[in-house]
């Protein structure tokens, strides 16, 4: 994997040239490094020796054209466009998409108790699987190859399990505006409890191996921090906010779904190991976050195997409109991606079933433009693991 390449030619556009260089500084181009950024994103790096002055970030293509597609198709058909944003997390971007139509259509508290518990659920096996893929890269962005595998041979294991629940391994269009797919597969909550009790043990393996390992805690601790103040004002979301320390989570700010019902905490920096805000408190929100995702399925599972069990009258799509044509209305909504915030602004016209507007507020998008911010006076090396500590997926930032 190339991680460093100098030779800059015409066909690379760049912000600097050499005429704009003070003496003493070099242009560099790094990337792409991190194994999602591959072939689709480029910083460009003024340099004084070993410090960066500045970065710059370049994008390539990947998955673009999202919100004009949407214009052109109906709303449920947009779903599958959805899930290729952040493939990491498609069931979390789905439940986002759907959750907006539903809201412009009035029938948000049409849903059945059972689908919100499972949607919920498979939201957060995926925020899960998200988690793992953000940690487990970041080891290999920092050198470390066990936690990376470690992580991807859990991860396996929801996949599977959201592979059962939907047919698809990772783009999965199974929860659908108004509804699912089709209910959860027979025996789905006892192999789900078992999976959860797999990952308990796993996880505190997972803590000592890599999260509390003293060479991780050197290469992150007071590295690339993000005070506060400075997160808020560009917008950023997610366990990089919550790093730090701003308890801001939507799924109790906004209280959407059946998150109410549910006890989980939101976990936040500290500076525990360094400053507040470096990249050891990011790492160790998303490991967290882990954990009380673990609890809110265990809560799911309680409803779905009590109050709101299977029956055989239960339909999941039953109060889908045959048409889904909402009233003329413009409507943001927005969901806790495992990224951060994601939200869609629709606009409709009130005559047809395809959106005039569909707008994807990306969070990756936002969390990557701070990285200038949170670079400067910090090593080279030191660039490789902010970029690693902000989790973006290209899918979603050129959407």
């Amino acid at each position: 994997m190339e991680s460093i390449n100098l030779n800059l030619t015409q066909s690379e556009p760049t912000k600097y040239a050499d005429a704009d260089l003070k003496p003493g500084q070099m242009i560099m181009n790094l990337g792409p490094q991190h194994p999602s950024t591959h072939g689709v994103l480029r910083l460009e790096i003024i340099t004084e020796g070993e410090i960066v002055q500045e970065v710059v970030p370049h994008m390539g293509y990947l998955h673009r054209c999202f919100e004009k597609h949407a214009e052109s198709l109906p709303y449920n058909q947009i779903i599958p466009f959805v899930d290729r944003m952040d493939y990491m997390a498609a069931m979390n971007s789905e439940h986002a998409y759907a959750m907006g139509v539903e809201k412009m259509l009035g029938i948000t508290d049409k849903i059945p108790k059972r689908v919100e518990y499972i949607r919920v659920l498979v939201a957060e096996l995926n925020r899960i699987a998200s988690h793992f893929i953000a940690l487990g890269t970041y080891g290999l962005d920092l050198g470390a190859f066990t936690p990376f595998m470690w992580l991807i041979r859990d991860r396996e294991h929801i996949m599977r399990m959201l592979e059962w629940a939907s047919g698809a391994r990772m783009l999965y269009n199974y929860i659908w505006v108004g509804g699912l797919y089709y209910d959860l597969p027979m025996g789905f909550e006892a192999r789900c409890q078992e999976l959860l009790d797999y990952l308990k043990p796993k996880l505190e393996e997972f803590s000592k191996l890599f999260v509390d390992n003293k060479i991780f805690i050197d290469r992150t601790a007071n590295v690339g921090v993000l005070d506060r103040d400075l997160a808020i004002n560009y917008g950023v979301t997610g366990p990089m906010l919550r790093a730090s320390g701003l308890k801001y989570d939507l799924r109790k700010v906004d209280a959407y779904s059946v998150y109410p019902e549910l006890d989980f905490d939101v976990p936040v920096g500290t500076g525990a190991r360094g400053t507040l805000g470096d990249c050891w408190d990011r790492t160790w929100v998303r490991y967290q976050e882990v954990n009380e995702s673990i609890k809110i399925i265990e809560q799911c599972l309680v409803q779905l195997n009590g109050d709101h069990k299977r029956s055989k009258l239960f339909d999941p799509q039953e109060v889908v409109p045959k048409k889904i044509r909402p009233k003329a209305q413009e409507l943001y909504f927005r969901a806790e991606s495992p990224k951060g915030e994601l939200g869609f602004y629709f606009i409709a016209d009130g005559k047809s079933d395809k959106p005039f507007r569909c707008k994807a507020r990306s969070c990756c998008f936002v969390n990557l433009s701070v990285i200038d911010a949170i670079s400067k006076g910090t090593m080279i090396a030191d660039l490789v693991a902010i970029l690693g500590s902000i989790d973006i997926v290209l899918g979603e930032v050129d959407r």
